[in-house]
């Protein structure tokens, strides 16, 4: 259970840290570091064991007969990604503590950080490539909601759109890949993918596989030519990018990448596909980088450039370059992280970002600025520190590929040029911003942050130090056990060390150094020329032109189908309905009747029948005359109810009728609104078309269901009625097959129906429509008969008790949440039709919406029971106990589900049936027109 309460640990603790403000304006820091600190718990009796080269698995039934179980994996390389998540996560939840102000909504924040944090664990402790997929998913939605926290800047929107974008098209290519992958090894299980590498090299299937796979890692690190929408992603605010950059978010491609490097690497294809495209972005990164006067836009760059590395790394392939790639993983988290909080702090204290004028900031932070100082160094790969250490390895790994390839020669001499680039916008971060004369007109006058804001960037820094000087002693045990899971077998030969002796690795980090050095020297008329060229080169001039083609077609194509009519839509519907039934009906070429007796037609069944006809018929005949109508809508929804009845469906029968009457009293509301004359018919036409589609539609529907039931079928009835009160506990079928057998249906439906009465109620809220008038003056806008509002009134308490008689019973005899949720809210929308709203609302809570939220819990946490118990989800149990003086009582878990549909279905349909009778405005002066009122 550790590792999926480790997982699910944020989730949870995203609404208590949403709830935290109403303790205190900073309460929400409070809650979010101690869900890191809980989830991080979970994770430390198995840390020993993963040290040690043990892999923990752990599996959960959910749907076992589909093959799909909720199962979870720690070996090193998940190990190293979640310890990087916590940890870097629990340092920026301290640092937004300080950087934020009063005015930010900081619950908000920390929960969307939670909501991310546990989509990246997700990610990488799962087992399965689906589970994979969805937790893949969910980092785009949650990143989404960070980037674009700041709502009322364009630019944030703007950026969190595009990284939606990017990254989720990329998402949907690795879902084919996937795919493919599940086709080709015949397992979604990552213990079988990873044991097929050579059955799956070998596969036709290989080659696409790979692509749709890589397209997914690319997208999400920000990958050549997907690069573009990680600066744009600077709107963010510094603890998100912080966040994002060095642990998780763009980290989750490379991870990807590691995670089935034995199952995809060692042929050409991976090597030219993964290597060309790290170097591209590594070599455009860099250069960039340099070019870039926003402080986070040059680091954003930069980071672009350091994962391009990383893909290189593993793109070379051998099993020295992969551990290479992991331990570059490492130290560029720890100085990216700090790099960015140190930004952040600059930002805060100037109130500015650009280096044009934030210079000399040294004599106003010294010991900001020595932070700083030395996590540039680390990025720049000075000896001493730690990006030295795995820029050796790294160009010790491409010297190896002179002699692999006939140009090999050019990937060293290139990683040199992008080192001597990576040490000059390091040289620039430290020189423009620390010193370099005075700074320019900033809207602060600078100083040293708070302390505790300093000190996330001193346990970071301290980190570059330890490791870039005791390698052996710091990260050499993590770094072995996360290459051992990336390799899946022994480590090859190597050491981590400040020397090596004279190696043309050394020679490189030399250049690197030297050439870093003379390009900054000499940046004035690169300056020049970048400047000259600034905007002809960005990638992002691609994407918005494909987003303009885009919306372009989708304006095209609306404007072709859309005119402003609601028949001429719908007649489209039923016409394209037609085209593919006919279409399906054509192409199976089998007779329309099959070999099946009908049933005799008794004389009471006709009668109904007719009768549902002529009441359908006179609904659309008598339409002018709106309450006829829905007076012959209700008859029609009576028969059927009758017709439940009929055939043994009580529990329909019940749904119907309660459905009814809920449905007439919206239609009432909704007729309220009308206006008094109906508009022009229309044309004769017209009339003849919708007579034609509507009688083709009914013709169709008719024809389907003649070719159903008279051919003979198997029905899954058999087993529902021989298992539900063994199985289940119940002798009502349908209740147990709603709340047991298929809970899961029922859990959607009723988060289904909360969405949609949130949805009506955010368009109902401030919505105003006048009141119809009568003879010149407006209805009386409280005429409650006496007589009817005292009936009502006592009537009330035995609906509620008829209610509760429903939802107690409905495991036994027709009844059940749903039915009992109708009951209710029939039973308290007629207190509001008879006593009127004043008198109701001083009576009950207007805001249902606790309500709609007590339910989705209760229903989904029932579900979660289950599943403490070795169970899978939403897995009923029952038992029978013996009461004294009342007897044997059956007990059953799907009551608790029961509830919270019930608590659902009344929340949802008061909030939809009482916010749309209080939209009308019935004063004498209201002017006959529709408006909306802000508040």
């Amino acid at each position: 259970m550790n590792l999926l309460l480790c997982v699910i640990t944020p989730f949870l603790g995203a609404a208590l840290v949403a709830w935290a403000p109403r303790l205190g304006t900073r309460a929400s820091a409070w809650a979010a570091g101690a869900v890191t600190l809980a989830a991080g718990g979970w994770l430390a009796p198995l840390v020993g064991a993963t040290f040690g080269g043990a892999t923990a698995l752990e599996r959960h039934a959910w749907m076992p007969h589909q093959g799909l179980d909720l199962s979870f994996r720690l070996d090193g390389l998940g190990l190293l990604f979640a310890l990087m998540i916590l940890g870097i996560g629990l340092l920026v939840v301290l640092y937004a503590r300080w950087y934020f102000s009063e005015r930010d909504p900081l619950g908000r924040f920390y929960s969307c950080m939670m909501l991310f944090m546990g989509s990246m664990l997700g990610v990488v402790l799962s087992q399965n490539l689906i589970q994979l997929l969805i937790f893949w998913e969910l980092t785009s939605l949650s990143s989404f909601l960070l980037i674009s926290y700041w709502q009322q800047r364009e630019e944030a929107r703007l950026g969190a759109r595009m990284a939606l974008t990017v990254t989720g098209m990329g998402g949907l290519a690795l879902l084919g890949g996937i795919l493919l992958l599940g086709e080709i090894t015949g397992s979604y299980d990552l213990n079988v993918v990873l044991a097929a590498g050579d059955a799956i090299r070998a596969h036709p299937l290989y080659l696409p596989t790979l692509i749709l796979i890589l397209l997914g890692a690319f997208t999400k690190s920000a990958q050549f030519p997907f690069h573009f929408w990680l600066p744009n992603a600077m709107a963010a605010p510094t603890p998100v990018s912080a966040y994002l950059h060095s642990a998780t978010m763009v980290k989750a491609g490379v991870f990807l990448l590691a995670r089935l490097f034995p199952a995809l690497s060692g042929t050409p294809e991976w090597s030219w596909l993964v290597g060309l495209t790290g170097l591209t972005t590594l070599l455009i990164g860099a250069v960039f980088a340099l070019f870039k006067h926003d402080l986070k836009g040059l680091l954003a760059y930069s980071t672009i450039s350091h994962l391009g590395l990383i893909t290189l790394l593993f793109g070379i392939g051998t099993p020295l370059a992969a551990l290479a790639g992991v331990f570059h993983i490492i130290n560029h988290a720890t100085f990216k992280a700090s790099l960015f909080m140190a930004a952040g702090i600059i930002d805060h204290e100037t109130g500015t970002r650009d280096m044009r004028r934030i210079n000399g900031l040294f004599g106003a932070m010294p010991y900001t600025a020595t932070l700083a100082m030395v996590a540039a160094a680390a990025m720049a790969g000075v000896p001493l520190f730690n990006g030295f250490l795995s820029k050796e390895l790294f160009f010790a790994e491409t010297v190896e590929l002179v002699t692999r390839y006939r140009f090999g020669w050019l990937v060293p001499f290139a990683v040199t040029v992008a080192g001597a680039f990576a040490v000059a916008y390091s040289i620039r971060f430290i020189h423009d911003v620390f010193f370099n004369g005075e700074a320019v007109d900033l809207p602060r006058t600078p100083h040293e942050p708070p302390r505790w804001m300093k000190v996330p960037v001193e346990v970071l820094v301290a980190l570059c130090l330890l490791v870039g000087m005791l390698p052996a002693l710091t990260v050499e045990p993590l770094l072995a056990a996360a290459a051992t899971g990336v390799l899946q077998g022994p480590l090859p030969e190597h050491s981590i060390a400040i020397w090596h002796g004279v190696t043309p690795a050394l020679w490189m980090s030399l250049g690197a150094l030297t050439g870093g050095g003379l390009i900054y020297l000499g940046r004035r008329p690169l300056f020049a020329l970048a400047a000259r060229w600034e905007g002809r080169w960005e990638a992002r001039r691609v994407y918005d032109r494909l987003a303009a083609m885009v919306f372009a077609a989708a304006r095209w194509v609306t404007a072709g189908l859309d005119r402003g009519s609601l028949q001429r839509m719908l007649a489209l519907f039923v016409l394209w309905t037609l085209v593919l039934g006919v279409a399906g009906l054509w192409s199976e070429q089998v007779p329309l009747t099959g070999p099946r007796a009908l049933l005799p037609v008794d004389p009471m069944s006709g009668l109904a029948a007719l009768g549902l006809m002529v009441c359908a018929v006179f609904v659309v005949v008598m339409h002018r005359q709106r309450l006829t109508a829905v007076m012959l809508l209700g008859a029609v929804g009576l028969i059927v109810a009758l017709i439940f009845v009929k055939f043994s469906a009580p529990d329909l029968a019940l749904t119907q009728l309660s459905v009814e009457v809920v449905t007439i009293v919206l239609l009432l509301l909704a007729l309220f609104f009308l206006p008094q004359t109906t508009p022009a018919e229309s044309s004769r036409g017209r009339q003849i078309r919708d007579l034609s589609l509507a009688a083709a539609a009914g013709g169709g529907v008719g024809t389907l269901a003649w070719a159903v039931l008279t051919r003979p079928y198997e029905s899954i009835a058999d087993w529902f009625l021989t298992q539900s009160l063994p199985g289940g506990g119940g002798a009502n079928v349908v209740n147990v097959i709603l709340v047991d057998f298929r809970g899961y249906d029922t859990l959607g439906e009723i988060t289904v129906l909360a969405l949609a009465a949130l949805g009506i109620y955010a368009m109902l809220e401030g919505l105003r429509l006048t009141a119809p008038r009568a003879e010149g003056r407006a209805w009386d806008p409280d005429s409650h008969p006496l007589i009817m509002a005292s009936l009502v009134r006592l009537l009330l308490p035995l609906a509620l008790l008829v209610a509760v008689y429903l939802l107690l019973r409905g495991h036994q005899l027709p009844g059940g949440g749903f039915i009992a949720g109708l009951v209710t809210a029939v039973a308290l929308i007629m207190q509001y039709l008879a006593n009127g709203v004043a008198w109701t609302q001083a009576r009950l809570p207007r805001d249902l919406h606790p309500l709609i939220g007590a339910g989705l819990l209760i229903a989904t946490l029932t579900g979660l029971g289950s599943l403490a118990f070795g169970f899978p989800f939403l897995t009923s149990a029952f038992g029978h106990f013996h009461w004294p003086l009342v007897g044997d009582i059956e007990l059953a878990s799907a009551m608790a589900f029961d509830l919270g549909v019930y608590l659902v279905v009344v929340g949802a349909t008061l909030l939809i049936l009482i916010h749309l009778g209080l939209v009308h405005d019935v004063s004498d002066d209201a002017e006959p027109t529709r408006e909306r009122e802000h508040g």
